[in-house]
């Protein structure tokens, strides 16, 4: 009975070590710092500020969610930006999700890479971890363009890959075409924070 107990005990130990070294993210404490960087989708354009994903995600989290999005910014102006963003917000964690511009406007796929992977960069080197969010090309019910799963792969960050196409395949999520609803920002925010659990930074 002993022995089995024992058993029972070292085998829920080793579940759970292995579990914990599954986590790709450090735990963020509760006075952790999240940056939200981006453009309009962050900024929660076709909601109020507080329906934006980051004020919900602040919420879900418990945790001081800085929203720093421009609306209409291209990646170049966000690469310009971010070093003075990182520096103010001293952030542990950065959600990326920037780069639905450049695809609008069609610039050129590899410059939007360049400058993801530059502001990717700038957030490493300040030690701060990094979420990437893939955003959708420009075609009917589109996937996430290939440019995020590369830079993902090339600095093994956690990648929430299809989450924003598939609220943008939803009317009910959406306020016009390329903006989300309360509805779909909360959804946006209910999905990361149940990936940042999943990875272990929550």
């Amino acid at each position: 009975m002993v022995k089995r107990l024992i058993q029972t005990v070292l085998l829920m130990l080793s579940v759970l070590v292995h579990g914990c070294s599954d986590h790709r993210l450090e735990p963020l404490t509760e006075g952790a710092i999240i940056l939200a960087f981006g453009d309009s989708l962050t900024a929660g354009v076709g909601a109020a500020e507080p329906d934006s994903y980051p004020a919900v995600l602040a919420r879900l989290s418990n945790r001081q969610v800085i929203s720093a999005g421009v609306s209409g910014e291209v990646s170049a102006r966000g690469l310009e930006r971010l070093p003075e963003t990182l520096r103010q917000a001293q952030p542990d964690l950065m959600i990326l999700l920037h780069g639905g511009n450049d695809i609008l406007r069609s610039h050129p796929a590899a410059v939007l890479e360049q400058n993801l992977n530059a502001m990717i960069e700038l957030a490493k080197a300040a030690g701060v971890q990094v979420v990437l969010v893939g955003v959708p090309e420009r075609k009917l019910f589109s996937d996430a363009s290939p440019v995020y799963a590369r830079l993902a792969e090339q600095h093994d960050l956690v990648f929430i890959e299809s989450l924003l196409s598939d609220l943008l395949h939803q009317p009910g999520m959406k306020s016009d075409a390329v903006h989300l609803n309360p509805a779909g920002y909360r959804a946006l925010a209910e999905g990361i924070h149940e990936v940042l659990q999943q990875e272990g930074a929550l």
